[in-house]
């Protein structure tokens, strides 16, 4: 039998509804799942605002809600 489990405080939780009798001998294999970097993730979007304001990130409180520039 072949289960996937997750460490959690450096003890190995079984997943809901598996129970193995004490003393029961595992082999256990650690991997890593691939994560996508943000850029991967959201790469359709990259370069799709090209007329956008050059401040946006310095000046976003102005633009998300109208307070006074900072900078301006």
């Amino acid at each position: 039998m072949s289960i996937t489990a997750i460490v959690q405080n450096d003890t190995i939780k079984l997943p809901p509804g598996v129970h193995w009798p004490d003393g029961t001998e595992v082999s256990i294999e650690a991997r890593t799942i691939p994560r996508e970097t943000f850029a991967e993730r959201y790469a359709e979007f990259i370069g799709v605002w090209e007329d956008g304001p050059t401040d946006l990130a310095a000046e976003h409180d102005h633009y998300a809600s109208g307070a006074p520039k900072r900078n301006g």
